[in-house]
């Protein structure tokens, strides 16, 4: 890939963790932030704790990955739960990680919602403003982080919550700036160098290419790699070198807007 000099000074990388990979501590070393399961598609206090210490080791923030309460399906299949439903399991999912981290001397950063509950907040307005309202129960500070564009950026910047616009180094966007569904075949990017490619574009331009051919231009604040993707380690490594032979600093998330 050719290296020249982009406008981009700074990026987040963050990468959803706890979840069981093997990779963990390794792919922690290459980025800026880490979502940790809490409970609701995966992981409990044991994996909790391991993943709040490595993380303090790689100096890398740290964030919660809440879902839908749903372990069978990993927390990837719609669900449509009374609010006050998603509202409580969303908060006890945060606070579980939230105590983890105080006890451990760490600090919660931010929360970015797993699986269908992003996918539906990004769509859904009341999902959105109910997912708001616990993060923002939990700790008004903490930063929202959701799919750029979406419903769930838009609900916490009316609730005057700090934002994080994400984009995906591995996933596949429809025509509409939503993520291609997992059901589908090539939702997601297994091939390494074509998710350098999509990475490093959306970063330099701010801009991705639809499954339909169509140019979605995009503010992006974060960009996410899956750690339980097939090839997540050697993308990690590859997306961390490429931005940095670029000149663009990975760092974790340093203003508010």
């Amino acid at each position: 890939m050719e290296n020249k000099t982009s406008a981009v000074l700074s990026i987040d990388l963050n990468a959803d963790l706890g979840e069981g990979g093997a990779d963990d501590a390794a792919i922690l070393a290459c980025v800026s932030s880490a979502n940790i399961a809490c409970g609701g598609h995966t992981g409990d206090e044991h994996s909790m704790r391991e993943a709040v210490r490595a993380a303090q080791r790689y100096g890398v923030a740290v964030g919660a990955h809440p879902s839908f309460v749903d372990r069978d399906n990993f927390g990837r299949t719609e669900m449509h739960l009374p609010l006050q439903q998603v509202y409580d399991e969303v908060l006890q999912q945060i606070k579980a990680l939230q105590d983890i981290c105080s006890s451990e001397g760490a600090q919660l950063v931010h929360v970015k919602p797993h699986g269908a509950l992003y996918n539906q907040a990004a769509r859904d307005t009341a999902l959105a403003e109910t997912v708001v309202k616990a993060i923002a129960a939990a700790g008004s500070q903490l930063r929202v982080v959701g799919l750029a564009g979406g419903e769930l950026i838009h609900a916490a910047r009316r609730a005057g919550m700090s934002v994080a616009e994400e984009a995906f180094a591995d996933r596949r966007y429809n025509n509409d700036g939503t993520l291609v569904s997992r059901k589908l075949p090539g939702a997601t990017i297994d091939d390494v160098p074509l998710a350098l490619q999509q990475a490093m574009r959306m970063v330099k331009q701010q801009k991705v290419i639809s499954i339909g051919e169509q140019e979605l231009s995009m503010n992006i604040d974060t960009l996410c790699l899956h750690g339980d993707g097939a090839h997540a380690l050697q993308l990690a490594r590859t997306l961390r070198s490429e931005l940095q032979q670029d000149g663009i600093n990975v760092a974790a998330f340093t203003t508010s807007h």
